[in-house]
C-alpha cells in the first residue's frame, strides 16, 4: 500500500530525475480517483478525463512545486482538479457566479470511510496477489483493460472454456480471501 511518505518519495524522484516509473505509480493511483471525484462533483465523464490529464501533466512539469510540509500529494492533486474544473465552468459559463453550487468546496471525506477504503483496496491487493498467475493475468485484461472474454481468448490464445474458467477460479479465490478478511459477507 502507498503511503504519503511514498507518494513524497515518488514526486521527489520525478521533480529531480524525470522518473518515469515514479510517475507512472502516481497516475495508475490517483488518476482513477480524481476521474471519480469530478464525475461525483458533476462533471461528465469526457470533461472528467480531461481535468484529470490536465492534472496530471501539471504533476509532471511542476513536481518540484509540491511541498509536503504543507500538503499531502492528494490533497495538492484535488485542489489542482477543483481549481481546473472552477476555470473550465466560469470560461465556458462567461459570467461567474459565486453561489453556483459546482463552485463550492467539496465537502472533506469522511476519514473512516476513507480509511476503510484504503483497507478494503490493500486487502483485495493481498488477495489478487497470492492468485496464480494465469487466473491473474486474465483477470487483469478483464477487469482492468476491459476486455471480454471472447477478446481475451483471442489475445491469449486460449480457448473460451479455459478463460471463463480460470477467471471463475480466480474469483473464488478472492471471495475466499476477502470473506476470510471480513470485507464481504460469506453466502
Amino acid at each position: 500500500m502507498s503511503n504519503p511518505a511514498q507518494f513524497a518519495a515518488w514526486v521527489a524522484d520525478v521533480a529531480q530525475r524525470r522518473d518515469r516509473e515514479a510517475f507512472t505509480r502516481l497516475f495508475d493511483h490517483f488518476a482513477p480517483r480524481l476521474n471519480a471525484y469530478l464525475i461525483r462533483l458533476g462533471s461528465d465523464h469526457a470533461l472528467a478525463e480531461e481535468i484529470v490529464q490536465d492534472v496530471m501533466s501539471t504533476l509532471w512539469r511542476k513536481a518540484a512545486l509540491f511541498d509536503p510540509a504543507k500538503s499531502s500529494l492528494s490533497t495538492w492533486l484535488y485542489r489542482i482538479a477543483r481549481n481546473r474544473r472552477i476555470d473550465l465552468a466560469r470560461r465556458d459559463k462567461g459570467e461567474f457566479d459565486p453561489d453556483e453550487p459546482m463552485l463550492q468546496p467539496a465537502s472533506t471525506p469522511d476519514l473512516d470511510k476513507l480509511m476503510d477504503v484504503q483497507r478494503r483496496e490493500e486487502i483485495v491487493r493481498q488477495a489478487m496477489s497470492g492468485l496464480p498467475s494465469e487466473q491473474l493475468d486474465l483477470v487483469k485484461l478483464a477487469f482492468f483493460e476491459g476486455l471480454s472474454h471472447s477478446q481475451i481468448s483471442d489475445a491469449t490464445g486460449l480457448p473460451l472454456g479455459t478463460v471463463k474458467s480460470r477467471i471463475r477460479l480466480a474469483f473464488t479465490r478472492l471471495r475466499r480471501a476477502l470473506e476470510a478478511e471480513g470485507v464481504v459477507e460469506a453466502t
